[in-house]
């Protein structure tokens, strides 16, 4: 079974506000919200990808913190491990691929349709530290 390794981060504004971008057309689940990050290339540890790709997908710098929570999830044929990480940043995310960026409440995260690995993200930022 083909595992693939995805990292996301967690990026907060002043106000509390968690960034989501949206997938662009002609992608795999294209319009659906997520958490930003990618996939890891050969030879990359997840902070390594995560830093990457912050600065390729949103042109920040990015200093990777502690681990929120590693999700799991088994379709036919691949194994998705999406490792999702609190992240602080310097510079202003701007949507570098042309996807569209929105910073939400966390009690509104709900309201973005996203893709099945996502969602226990989101239960896992409404819980109470």
């Amino acid at each position: 079974m083909k595992q693939l390794h995805v990292v996301a981060a967690i990026l907060r504004d002043a106000d509390g506000r968690v960034l989501l971008a949206q997938r662009t057309e002609g992608r795999e689940l294209a319009n659906l919200w997520e958490f930003p990050g990618g996939k890891l290339e050969p030879g990359e540890t997840p902070e390594q990808a995560l830093v990457r790709e912050l600065r390729e997908e949103l042109g920040v710098e990015a200093s990777v913190g502690e681990a929120l929570i590693c999700v799991r999830l088994d379709s036919p044929g691949r194994c998705l491990l999406l490792d999702v990480r609190e992240v602080s940043y310097s510079g202003q995310p701007q949507g570098m691929e042309g996807q569209a960026l929105v910073w939400v409440l966390p009690q509104a995260l709900r309201d973005y349709p996203m893709p099945p690995a996502d969602l226990p993200v989101v239960e896992a930022l409404l819980r109470p530290r």
